[in-house]
């Protein structure tokens, strides 16, 4: 499932119009990002937590030319599943 069939999910279920739809799709990723920017946890019982993992920065190599680089530090999203998720996958 991608962004647009989550819009046209939302849509059918609720009978909402897809500009309303996108508007509530984008209202919680911006929730989402904002949140993670601010260094916050994302919790959503039953599902999973997302978190913003810090990382140093370090020397890397381009695969292409070979050459070293210098990767500066960062921020990236993490996603932990929850126990009931795992569950329901695993059947």
């Amino acid at each position: 499932m991608n962004k647009s069939d989550l819009i046209e999910a939302l849509a059918k279920k609720e009978e909402l119009k897809d500009k309303e739809a996108v508007e509530i799709v984008n209202m919680v990723f911006k929730g989402f990002t904002k949140t993670l920017k601010e260094g916050k946890r994302i919790e959503i019982r039953g599902f999973g937590s997302f978190t913003a993992r810090e990382y140093d920065a370090y020397t890397g190599r381009n695969p292409k030319t070979g050459k070293q680089v210098t990767v500066g530090k960062k921020k990236l999203p993490y996603f932990k599943v929850g126990k009931e998720l795992k569950a329901r996958v695993n059947g």
